[in-house]
């Protein structure tokens, strides 16, 4: 799905769905909600990033 397509279900601007994808905004709970209902992954997981585990970027 694209950004805007997902900005699009969460009722956001494309913007501010970027700034919560690259860490930069947190969002609120029912964002994060909406997000987990979407994709079907649990919203801890959606939260990890790269800074709270560096060895994810040595596999990728």
């Amino acid at each position: 799905m694209r950004q805007q397509q997902m900005a699009d279900k969460l009722e956001i601007s494309l913007r501010y769905y970027q700034n919560i994808e690259a860490g930069d905004r947190t969002g609120d709970f029912s964002i994060w909600d909406a997000l987990e209902d979407i994709t079907g992954i649990h919203q801890r997981k959606l939260r990890e990033t790269e800074e709270n585990h560096p060895d994810l970027e040595e596999n990728q």
